[in-house]
């Protein structure tokens, strides 16, 4: 007998949704409406009783669910778009940076411009979004927007628009504590206006993205072949993206990221079956809204179990972003470590005995002007030693904490460079920092006593996970560069929604995670602070007995075994080095400081090509980097402060984009 197997359809995934969101709201109007049964409605509950439930119905209930349909369904379209145009499984609003991009105009406008509000707040997270695109565009342009080279760009984008955003929350709080649920994407509703206002935006973003299916259909071939049938391929993608872009804002300006639900619905609608253009762009709507709704209902029945307030924007990001660790592995790249390694081993000259002593030089005048040199209201001052005992007690901890962060973080990005071959590699790009930072975070909000040597073991077995996690999903591809800092920078994302979690909660403890996930040194005392240059000069003492291992093992894998070199074993140790490194000083300066990705760079700019000088070079760059950013940070807006590892995440991420460019 032969059975036919039916063809897989995303109806057999969104049915099962439909029935448990059927489900699901049936018991939320159980709860609102106390009087509603099985049978039809209570009459003998009190008339004020039934007044205000109705009200809540009405104006609450009801709106949240179509709000969740409709974000979801934009949300879904939107990934459709971007997918199709870019021939790129793994675009989205998020990964491409439109959502915080937009997300970011509003909070600027919010602070600077509240006067442009009122022309529609769509209209200022349309900026801000195109403004984001546009920027991953120009980075990836010169690679013909390759798949891999216009996701990295949009995750780097992501990553700097965050670090841009928490120097917004953490000088103006006060300003943004309304808005710190909203930011985590909150569809909470009290009326029919965010609904009305979305509505007629989606209908006409459906019927234009109909109306060019037929030619967006054409780009799933090659350029050329799509030219000669008559389609203007720049004319496509301006439209296509345009729309996309609108659709995203629309979305963001009403209830702020919500993350992952436009990668998530293309991707799996096509998985289930829909392989055609019109397919996807009607069935991706449809599973992006369940999808959203569900995960919104699913929240409100459970929100009474769960410890803190958890915004539904946030939980997405959470369900998205290993979705997107599960698609990076199996993008199809070019190997490109060949001329990574050429790229990383190139020399800008050769280092001499002064290059070392100009570079220490500017480290100690470094350090004197983080003593002695700083503003006051009447101007620049030099303290003399007279005020010792302030500069002791508040200013010499913050240089000795910044620069043992520094000499541990660039010691680890080198480390890292040097055995990938992959002059974009970072503690920070790898996402190790960020790993390292939800272990300590997690560790903050559910331990009752929290001390230094509980944070150092969570971080470091929290980076060694992380680690773990790369080596798994990379170690079939042999480590290839571009795969290795998506996957990074993908675990990196996941740290995104866990920090809009905390900052959604209003936990009192909030203010001081903030400083710290910045960089600030402020909390540091004398002994933290001497024990992390203690710690970072003893590392840089036994860089000698790694040297010849980072030597070889940018030569290939082939030719280091050729050498006797163990290579997986010495792969191991050299990671469980890095995560140690990375847990101690990401406990001092937060997780974005890019300290260890500029630091290596500048130190192979300035000649220092074998591995023991490249890596003293780099510690003393390191070192360097972080105090000046730290004194920076005081005198930049002073009286206020801004953190040193936001003032590095800045200069370091500007620095990685700028790098991307010749990537």
């Amino acid at each position: 007998m032969i059975s036919i197997r039916r063809p897989a359809s995303p109806a057999y995934i969104c049915l099962p949704l439909i029935i448990l969101c059927v489900l699901l709201c049936f018991n939320l109007l159980r709860q609102t409406l106390p009087e509603l049964s099985l049978g039809g409605f209570d009459f003998s509950a009190a008339s004020d009783v039934k007044a205000m439930s109705t009200v809540v119905l009405q104006f609450s209930v009801l709106p949240r669910v179509a709000i969740a349909l409709l974000v979801g369904a934009a949300l879904g379209l939107a990934g459709v778009l971007m997918q199709q145009v870019l021939r790129n499984p793994i675009a989205s609003p998020t990964t491409l940076g439109v959502a915080s991009g937009a997300q970011l105009g509003l909070l600027l406008a919010t602070l600077f411009a509240p006067g442009l509000l009122t022309f529609g707040g769509e209209w200022v997270a349309l900026a801000g979004g195109a403004i984001s695109l546009l920027i991953v565009l120009s980075l990836s342009w010169h690679r013909g927007l390759a798949p891999v080279a216009v996701v990295l760009a949009g995750l780097v984008v992501n990553l700097y628009i965050g670090a841009l955003s928490t120097v917004l929350i953490l000088f103006h709080q006060e300003e943004f504590r309304g808005l710190m649920i909203w930011a985590a994407g909150s569809l909470a509703q009290n009326s029919w206006s965010d609904t009305l206002n979305l509505l007629p935006r989606l209908i006409v973003a459906a019927v234009i993205a109909g109306l060019i299916a037929r030619p967006l259909a054409l780009l799933e071939l090659d350029e050329s072949s799509a030219s000669s049938l008559g389609i203007s391929i720049r004319k496509l993608r301006l439209v296509s993206l345009g729309l996309s872009v609108f659709i995203t804002a629309s979305a963001v300006s009403l209830v702020g990221v919500v993350g992952f639900v436009g990668l998530a619905a293309p991707v799996i609608v096509k998985l289930m079956g829909a392989r055609t253009l019109m397919q996807r762009l009607l069935w991706a709507p449809v599973f992006g809204g369940l999808l959203l709704l569900t995960t919104d209902l699913l929240l409100i029945q459970y929100s009474a179990q769960l410890p803190s307030v958890v915004p539904t924007g946030a939980m997405t990001g959470l369900l998205g972003a290993p979705l997107l660790l599960w698609l990076i592995p199996r993008l199809a790249l070019k190997d490109t470590s060949a001329s990574a390694n050429k790229t990383t081993l190139q020399s800008a000259g050769k280092p001499t005995s002064r290059t070392f002593l100009w570079l220490f030089v500017l480290l100690l005048v470094s350090i004197v002007a983080a003593l002695f040199v700083t503003q006051s209201p009447g101007g620049w001052v030099l303290n003399d030693t007279a005020q010792w005992a302030s500069i002791a007690n508040w200013r010499l901890p913050r240089v000795l904490a910044a620069a043992g962060a520094g000499i541990l973080l660039a010691l680890a990005g080198a480390t890292i460079q040097r055995m990938t071959g992959n002059p974009m590699a970072s503690p920070e790009v790898l996402g190790i920092s960020s790993g390292t930072a939800i272990g300590l975070i997690v560790t903050i909000y559910f331990s009752a006593h929290v001390t230094a040597p509980l944070l150092i073991l969570a971080g470091s077995v929290s980076a060694i996970i992380t680690l773990a996690v790369l080596i798994l999903l990379n170690r079939r591809t042999g480590f290839q560069s571009e795969r290795l800092l998506l996957t990074g920078i993908a675990i990196a994302a996941l740290f995104d929604p866990l920090r809009s979690i905390f900052l959604a909660n209003g936990d009192p403890r909030i203010q001081q995670v903030i400083a710290w996930m910045s960089g600030s040194t402020y909390y540091v005392d004398f002994s933290t602070g001497l024990s992390a240059l203690l710690i970072a000069v003893m590392m840089v003492a036994l860089t000698p007995l790694v040297a010849r291992w980072l030597d070889v093992l940018p030569l290939g894998r082939n030719v280091a075994l050729g050498l006797g070199l163990s290579v997986d074993k010495v792969r191991l140790i050299l990671l469980g080095v890095v995560a140690i490194l990375t847990a101690f000083a990401t406990l001092i300066v937060g997780p974005l400081s890019f300290a260890g990705l500029l630091a290596p760079h500048v130190a192979r700019m300035l000649g220092f090509s074998k591995a023991l000088p490249h890596l003293v070079g780099s510690a003393m760059v390191g070192a360097l980097l972080m105090i000046s950013a730290d004194w920076l940070g005081r005198q930049m807006l002073f009286p206020q402060e801004i953190p040193a590892g936001l003032v590095a995440a800045l200069l370091g991420g500007a620095y990685f984009m700028w790098g991307l460019r010749k990537y």
